[in-house]
């Protein structure tokens, strides 16, 4: 069974282009929101996201039930991309130099590429081979060629660079698989940052000393997270995935490593060295060459075809 999305659906894809502009922000807050545990950052911004829905369901006098009644495969999927990435990108900014952790998690978009070849009726082609093996160049020389000072690896930061990249495999297989669940509603996304939040909270209070965070500029950013890149950004992607130009947004999101880099670069704490040049030009323009074939026009009236259980 298919679901067909015409691609000249404008206002969907401009939805979808709020959540990348959003993800630009997650490093940058996440630093300034300071050394708050992985687990309870995940538990708050959650709560946030979750808030967000049922808000939205309070104003229209909708039953949750009615969104939340989805396959159990769509659950499990929802928590493992949503909780799972977010956990360890929060470990990644924590316990790696923001910067080259950020870069790393970044491989997502090429990973959507690489990844999109094994679904049905998809098959890998020599330029998404060849993008995925740029990347992987890119990463090796941002994390051996760290501050300018040669090829080493520091092993104080194995743990941080090994979530990131960690984190952009999740991501980039949540955000695949999704396709095959077109039809769940994007009100389920509450759902599945709810029983997140209380996911984390337990695995902070198993596992994670406590840390909350220290200020109200603190408290503040943590809320823009549950807002935006860690929150609200899920729901209005999944609108621009399921009923927008899902072509155009893939292209786009690869421009969200170098718009979240510049920020850590201009306002954080990270800085502009030669390995993290070399491995931004590579990351991105393997992305670029792994979706080689989304910059070919397609026909007028074509239509993107997601696949649905």
């Amino acid at each position: 069974m298919t679901d067909t999305v015409h691609p000249s659906s404008g206002k969907a894809t401009a939805t979808g282009v709020l959540a990348l502009v959003s993800w630009a922000t997650l490093a940058i807050l996440t630093v300034g929101a300071g050394t708050v545990p992985p687990f309870l950052m995940v538990g708050l911004a959650f709560t946030i996201a979750a808030s967000l829905a049922v808000i939205k369901w309070l104003i229209k006098g909708e039953s949750p039930l009615v969104h939340l009644r989805q396959p159990l495969r769509a659950w499990a999927l929802g928590i493992f991309g949503l909780f799972g990435y977010h956990v360890l990108i929060f470990l990644a900014l924590q316990s790696a130099p923001p910067v080259e952790a950020n870069l790393i998690n970044y491989l997502w978009p090429l990973l959507i590429v690489f990844f999109s070849g094994f679904l049905p009726g998809h098959r890998l082609r020599w330029f998404q081979i060849g993008g995925t093996i740029m990347g992987l160049i890119g990463v090796v020389v941002l994390v051996l060629g760290k501050s300018g000072q040669g090829l080493s690896f520091d092993p104080q930061y194995a743990v941080g660079y090994g979530a990131a990249l960690a984190a952009a495999v999740v991501w980039a297989a949540y955000s695949v698989l999704s396709r095959l669940f077109a039809t769940v509603p994007t009100d389920a996304v509450g759902g599945f940052c709810a029983v997140g939040a209380v996911l984390a909270f337990v695995c902070h209070a198993l596992f994670e000393p406590a840390g909350l965070p220290q200020s109200l500029t603190q408290w503040g950013l943590v809320l823009l997270l549950g807002l935006g890149p860690a929150g609200g950004a899920f729901f209005v992607w999944d609108i621009g995935m399921k009923h927008g130009d899902i072509q155009l947004l893939g292209t786009l999101s690869y421009a969200v490593p170098l718009m979240s880099t510049l920020l850590l670069i201009v306002f954080g704490p990270g800085a502009l060295n030669w390995s993290v040049a070399l491995s931004c030009l590579l990351i991105v323009g393997g992305a670029l060459l792994a979706s080689l074939d989304r910059w070919r026009k397609r026909p007028a009236g074509d239509a993107v075809t997601a696949e649905t259980p």
